[in-house]
């Protein structure tokens, strides 16, 4: 066989990114100048702090090119914006973490070039490390249930940084072995250092406001607690639920709070508008955080059909991603979405005349990248025997079998907390919905208050020859929906394109006129949001 062909491709893409990344990097600092030589901040006004530590190391992620255009919008408005920036600041940080060898040390190097192009001519504060010998001591030799409940001048440290390291390890049940341990004292040092620099620095700075990305990752969580303790305003921002567009808000962006108007109702347009995204996005052609869940949509073929023909009814269960930040807010009835699964095992076993489909989240074991879970609901079939039961189907994560076939034929759907709860009000099935969601600061979905209740829910529904689907559910749903996407989604699809590596971007090439809030929408609401306390709504 000739190789030569593929040789000759890797090489040609290899280039590609190359210059790609030249491409940008350039584009970056022409913009920096050019923001700099037109910025005049306004003497009389209090700065705007940003600080991303956990967006990004040498490329420019999504969410790391939301905060440095923001940055160079408000200065433009005439903002005094200071960046907080990690120098080599922390011992191990959360992206810089190398899940096969915790000896690693974080590549610093190449995360401070790229911090060099994104603030160049801007008002910035480094930040370097330095271990406290004393809290080092403290930390030596204790258990992983100890570490994970350290507490040292008033800090609960331990629970703090515990959603991190669940995070990049991409499993929730954490090994009490050396290198786990090692990187939670790490993190620990990290966050103390964070809590002491941030401290000092906002004795010189008094901010307005500071901005910060995703809240939760323990660099941002230190310096929002920190900020907070002084009544300081904190910003979050995630990856909003459209192509190129970024959620602010004043409270965790990871949760997502909205507030919908009680008089807000969808009008015949947008009625029409929230169809034409539906109908796209059931047959999987939509984006998340830049990553395409769905390469392919298939339907059910014909051996799941006929077993499907076997059973009286259907009952899809439909998992979340382990590593998925969103975890944090969710576990209010379980403890964590295994805690779910172990229960629904119970009663699937009770219920042999029912077919339940367990559904893995198509991102589990996202191909080609370090996001694969290592904590999955593929491990936890295998462990239980799943596949044994006569009464189950499992899906994995990689056959891209459309879930919205398997919610037609469902009798009820139960879900964790991921996305397709509200998807199956909205194609008016019943969703017994086991994590808190987005969308459950709504009657969008049955929601009970406790695991107990739960399963009685599910018992119940199992047993019922009808699930009636409460009225206000499907108009719930679209009202939350339509206001999801088209009011808190802050558009950036002006300044970026998409990169080859999934999840990454590239800057346009634009006007940096186009950067003043006055002639860019979504700017004028942050703007407005940042400065004056307005809602970080379109």
């Amino acid at each position: 066989m000739d190789t030569r062909p593929n040789i000759l491709a890797r090489l040609f893409r290899r280039f590609h990114i190359a210059y790609l990344g030249f491409q940008n990097r350039t584009r970056i600092l022409r913009t920096a100048r050019r923001v700099a030589a037109l910025a005049v901040p306004g003497q009389d006004k209090q700065p705007v702090v940003f600080f991303n530590a956990s967006a990004r190391l040498s490329g420019l992620s999504l969410n790391a090119a939301f905060s440095m255009l923001t940055a160079w919008s408000l200065r433009l408005a005439g903002i005094p914006v200071i960046h907080f920036v990690c120098s080599a600041g922390m011992s191990r940080c959360v992206l810089g973490t190398d899940r096969d060898d915790h000896t690693v040390a974080p590549p610093c190097d190449s995360c401070i070039s790229q911090s060099k192009r994104i603030y160049a001519h801007a008002d910035t504060h480094w930040f370097s490390y330095a271990q406290n010998d004393e809290l080092a001591v403290l930390l030596n030799n204790l258990s992983m249930d100890d570490l994970s409940n350290f507490e040292y001048q008033g800090w609960s440290y331990g629970r703090l940084v515990l959603p991190s390291l669940r995070w990049i390890l991409r499993r929730h049940h954490l090994a009490d072995d050396e290198p786990t341990r090692f990187l939670l004292r790490q993190y620990i040092l990290s966050a103390h250092r964070i809590a002491q620099e941030f401290s000092a620095f906002l004795n010189q700075a008094n901010p307005l406001a500071v901005v910060i990305f995703n809240g939760i990752m323990f660099p941002e969580a230190v310096v929002r607690r920190v900020a907070q303790q002084r009544g300081i305003r904190v910003i979050t921002h995630e990856v909003a639920f459209q192509p190129f567009s970024a959620f602010f808000t004043d409270g965790e962006a990871t949760a997502y709070p909205i507030e919908i108007p009680e008089e807000f109702e969808l009008s015949v347009e947008q009625n029409a508008q929230l169809d034409s995204y539906l109908e796209q996005r059931f047959q999987g052609k939509f984006t998340m955080a830049g990553i395409r869940f769905w390469p392919e949509m298939r339907d059910l073929d014909e051996a799941l059909l006929a077993k499907i023909n076997q059973f009286e009814q259907v009952v899809p269960l439909f998992t979340n991603v382990i590593f998925d930040t969103s975890q944090v807010h969710a576990n209010t009835l379980f403890p964590h979405m295994f805690a779910w699964l172990d229960q629904s095992l119970e009663i699937i076993k009770t219920h042999p005349k029912t077919l339940f489909v367990i559904r893995a989240h198509p991102d589990e074991m996202r191909p080609g990248t370090k996001k694969q879970s290592r904590e999955s609901v593929r491990q936890w079939v295998e462990k239980n025997g799943v596949n044994d039961l006569p009464n189950v189907v499992f899906i994995d994560s990689g056959e891209y079998i459309s879930s919205y076939a398997l919610i037609q034929r469902a009798k009820f759907v139960m879900v964790y907390n991921s996305s397709i709860g509200l998807e199956a009000t909205l194609m008016s099935v019943p969703a017994l919905c086991a994590g808190s969601a987005r969308y459950t600061q709504y009657p969008t979905v049955f929601f009970p208050d406790s695991a107990q209740a739960y399963r009685a829910d599910a018992e119940k529904f199992l047993a019922a020859d009808e699930i009636q689907l409460p009225s206000d559910f499907l108009p719930n749903a679209r009202r939350f929906l339509h206001f999801q996407l088209f009011r808190t989604s802050l558009d950036f699809d002006e300044y970026l394109q998409a990169h080859p590596r999934p999840g990454y971007v590239r800057l346009k090439s634009f006007p940096v006129e186009n950067l003043y809030p006055n002639n860019a929408a979504a700017l004028k609401v942050i703007e407005a949001g940042v400065v004056d306390g307005a809602s970080f709504l379109v």
